[in-house]
């Protein structure tokens, strides 16, 4: 039988999603608890890979076990788990149904603040710094008029095609829940992504928005199709995947 878990977690204290052989990762964590708890070995697929210190509102990852299990075995996963990892649902799927290549769409949030906050320590980017966010909002809308980012994706990415079809690129104000302050949440929602695409181009947004670069500029840079045209990625801390979505999974957000 195969099945779906959806995992949130904090990236902060994790070299990233994917298994390493000399640092921490969050799959690594799952799997050791997956297989106390089932008493044999747990591999597990995930949707995709998140880098070191990024996080995820909802990641999805997929494994085979022979018996059926139900959602009451989730009280005993958390238990097993670090406090910043939670498996939040249980699904059972098709054998065929695969993490990463039946999404039909992902969607990442980056986060800043301008105020200092002591709460979004790891969760935020802290920009003090004069941003027009009417400007960024129109050169995120630039976007989606293009489908090739290589100027956005890292050097060595090992991938057959740059191609994504970005579905919307938007920035909003939040409250956040514990300070009540306002954080600035830059949304962008693609059917793929390529290795660190929305850090560079939040980076690059950035530029825009301190009056460094013109819209014109950013438009330039996607054309160019060339990552050293473009700006310097944004820190990790204020990234995540915020969510993943499949046709046969009704609950994803």
């Amino acid at each position: 039988m195969r099945y779906f878990i959806e995992i949130s977690y904090k990236g902060t204290a994790y070299a990233g999603w994917q298994i390493q052989k000399n640092a921490l990762s969050v799959q690594e964590v799952i799997e050791k608890a997956l297989s106390v708890s089932l008493r044999e070995p747990i591999s597990i697929v995930g949707s995709g890979r998140t880098d070191t210190g990024v996080h995820a509102l909802q990641q999805f990852a997929h494994f085979d076990y022979a018996s059926p299990l139900s959602s009451q075995i989730l009280k005993n996963w958390n238990a097993l788990l670090p406090k910043d990892i939670t498996i939040c649902g249980l699904y059972q799927v098709s054998q065929k149904a695969h993490s990463r290549f039946d999404a039909i769409s992902r969607t990442y949030q980056y986060r800043i603040v301008q105020n200092k906050n002591s709460f979004l320590q790891d969760l935020a980017l802290y920009f003090p710094y004069k941003l027009n966010v009417e400007i960024i909002q129109e050169a995120s809308r630039l976007l989606l008029n293009y489908e090739d980012f290589e100027s956005f994706s890292k050097i060595k990415a090992n991938t057959p095609h740059f191609k994504c079809k970005i579905y919307e690129a938007f920035w909003q104000v939040q409250k956040d829940l514990v300070s009540g302050k306002d954080v600035l949440v830059f949304q962008i929602s693609a059917n793929r992504f390529l290795w660190g695409m929305v850090r560079a181009i939040v980076g690059t947004l950035l530029e825009v928005g301190q009056g460094k670069m013109s819209l014109s500029d950013f438009e330039q840079i996607i054309q160019a199709r060339n990552r050293s045209k473009a700006s310097a990625a944004a820190p990790a801390c204020g990234l995540y995947l915020a969510s993943v979505k499949y046709p046969f999974i009704l609950s994803s957000t």
